[in-house]
């Protein structure tokens, strides 16, 4: 009988644009009984302006999404010891991961003035989900939701981000780390796919883990 260890009091789903982050992060509070805490890029008044033209607005882009996300992380630390629990579908590093493939060298320097600031008054997740998916299946994804800004979205952009999120996550060393393969699970439609993934998520409380759908197929 698999023994099932505690709801992380803070899980955090991470993953490149198109991979299905805030509809599994939606699934894992219902399940876990989580309050749910979501970014909000249609909140960016830059964001359109910088798929129109990067070099002109991705400093502007990348603060306003620096500040945002930090006031929301702050939240978890009003909270009680994190209950009932959270879910988000961001980590803060996420806007640094964006920032060191849009900026310049002198606005990337800027930047990390202020994130290097802001940063250590956080709180790490106990738990992090990070989805994997090929950059073709992505950009199929991201037409199919059609929302309007990312009509403007460029395939070699998203590639730039699934290698930087790669990358980023070679290195993750923070807390207890599970690497999905969300090509083919679809964890939204799907209550047999999605059960199969709460299940890893609930399994794992230290190190890194590695969890294939297609494995168990």
């Amino acid at each position: 009988m698999e023994i099932r260890t505690a709801t992380p009091g803070y899980l955090a789903v991470e993953g490149p644009i198109g991979v299905g982050k805030t509809s599994l992060a939606r699934r894992l509070s219902e399940a876990f009984g989580s309050k749910l805490l979501l970014e909000s890029p249609e909140e960016n008044p830059f964001l359109e302006r910088f798929y129109q033209s990067p070099s002109r607005f991705a400093l502007p882009t990348q603060l306003f999404f620096l500040f945002q996300r930090a006031r929301q992380i702050e939240e978890l630390k009003q909270s009680d010891m994190f209950r009932p629990g959270y879910v988000t579908d961001f980590m803060l590093e996420k806007d640094a991961i964006f920032a060191r493939v849009n900026l310049h060298d002198d606005e990337l320097r800027l930047y990390e003035q202020v994130y290097a600031q802001l940063r250590l008054q956080l709180p790490v997740p106990d738990k992090v989900v990070y989805l994997q998916a090929p950059t073709d299946v992505l950009m199929e994804r991201i037409r199919r939701r059609d929302a309007g800004y990312e009509r403007l979205i460029e395939r070699e952009y998203v590639q730039n981000i699934v290698d930087a999120y790669t990358q980023f996550f070679y290195h993750y060393t923070a807390g207890p780390l599970l690497v999905v393969n969300a090509a083919e699970i679809n964890f939204v439609d799907s209550d047999s796919d999605f059960d199969t993934l709460v299940n890893e998520v609930r399994k794992h409380h230290s190190g890194r883990h590695f969890f294939n759908p297609l494995a168990n197929h």
